[in-house]
């Protein structure tokens, strides 16, 4: 962790965080018995509170407030010079608790003490290797962030917001071409309320059941649904709007001159549809984008096609330069429309951090000169391509050209010129 904690918790007397599983006290080790038997105050869910014999600890048992995240500074300053132990689902670090406090307190202020996670078991249930199995969480999530990791033949785990969960899980399978999938639910997995249901996501119509599931999905794809895979390049018919598109092949071209990493945060300057913040995003799970775009219409088929398309937390603002103010600084810039537009490159220039990378496409001949002056002042490359597709022409085909697309790639030196 980096930076000054949010709470200034007192590294000597760590707040302890002890995973429970849905066998409660019997499953605990005794490490975390001895944790919370000698806590004064308990930090849980009513549910976690609840497997907490009386017997076992005289603590102050507190239920988190709702919202948690933004009551927790406050709810923690309350305690500090207590002894504290903070009750958590299975593995308190894996999509949990313990990396929400990691952020507030700092890791040296915590003690944490992990049970078997849910896709453990899950896995161990299954017989799939959990090395291998990628988990997507739907707590706190749109749950159209599984799209990106759908393909034919891949397992993965859902880890479910509440006992709904399963059910929309299966039409949104169905929607995009996965209808044929199967699903395993596991309820209350280590307890004694274990159970396991399964079926199809085309034909589930199993009620609502336990809200503490995990999902487990074979994945089947049907040949009649386009291939979307993490590689740019998508379809352009799997985009909506009103035709204000990087066509996928110059996308390709231009996601590759970007050159995402996991993490890493783009500005994608003129959104159009989307495209480029979209597949951006798609490349890894962890990749984010801020999107500018002055049309209103626009910015709503971006966030349709982001939520379709499994990123729906591309962020969007107004016009840039205008709504650069206040953003976090980018890992690179693409610069897809206004590139004439005065003061528009120079603001992109100076926002981006040094080592990062900026590309631009042009396809006037205003901007295409804009763009080797731009060369001659701070280097990079400059390319031009050309998309020649066959199509029809009379009772023969012949190949029409697209318009070319010049593209100026550029990294801002650590030393920048003025």
């Amino acid at each position: 962790m980096t930076g000054t904690p949010a709470v200034a918790w007192p590294v000597t007397d760590p707040i302890v965080v002890a995973g429970l599983g849905a066998d409660g006290w019997d499953g605990l080790g005794g490490p975390a018995r001895r944790a919370i038997a000698a806590a004064e105050v308990l930090l849980g869910s009513p549910r976690q509170l609840a497997l907490i014999p009386a017997t076992e600890s005289a603590a102050t048992r507190v239920p988190w407030p709702s919202p948690l995240v933004p009551a927790l500074p406050g709810l923690l300053n309350q305690y500090v010079g207590h002894k504290v132990c903070v009750l958590a689902s299975g593995d308190p670090m894996f999509f949990g608790i313990g990396v929400t406090l990691t952020r507030l307190v700092g890791a040296a202020a915590l003690r944490v003490l992990p049970q078997p996670s849910s896709a453990s078991l899950a896995c161990a249930r299954l017989g799939w290797g959990l090395a291998e199995t990628p988990v997507v969480s739907a707590v706190g999530r749109p749950l159209e962030t599984v799209l990106p990791e759908l393909s034919e033949g891949r397992r993965i785990l859902v880890l479910s917001s509440d006992e709904r969960t399963p059910a929309q899980l299966a039409e949104l399978l169905s929607r995009n071409g996965f209808g044929a999938s199967a699903l395993t639910v596991l309820e209350q997995l280590g307890g004694p309320g274990e159970h396991l249901v399964s079926g199809t996501a085309a034909n589930w119509q199993r009620p609502p059941g336990d809200p503490l599931n995990i999902v487990a999905v074979d994945c089947v794809a049907s040949p009649e649904f386009p291939r979307l895979t993490r590689v740019p390049g998508l379809p352009d018919a799997v985009y909506t709007g009103d035709g204000q598109l990087t066509k996928y092949e110059i996308r390709t071209l231009t996601i590759a001159a970007l050159a995402p990493a996991p993490g890493e945060l783009l500005w994608d300057v003129g959104g159009g549809s989307g495209t480029i913040a979209i597949e951006w995003c798609r490349t890894h799970s962890t990749c984010r984008a801020v999107t500018f775009e002055k049309v209103e219409t626009r910015r709503k088929q971006i966030t349709e096609n982001a939520t379709a398309l499994g990123v729906p937390g591309i962020e969007l603002h107004g016009p840039a330069p205008e709504s650069f103010a206040g953003l976090p600084f980018p890992s690179a810039i693409f610069i897809g429309g206004g590139l004439t537009h005065p003061g528009l490159f120079d603001a992109c220039w100076q926002h981006l951090p040094a080592g990062g990378r900026l590309v631009a496409n042009a396809v006037t001949a205003e901007s295409e000169a804009l763009l080797t002056t731009l060369r001659a002042r701070y280097g990079g490359d400059l390319r031009r391509f050309q998309i020649h597709r066959v199509e029809p022409l009379g009772g023969f085909t012949a190949w029409r050209p697209q318009l070319p697309v010049t593209q100026w790639v550029v990294t801002k030196p650590l030393d920048p010129a003025p």
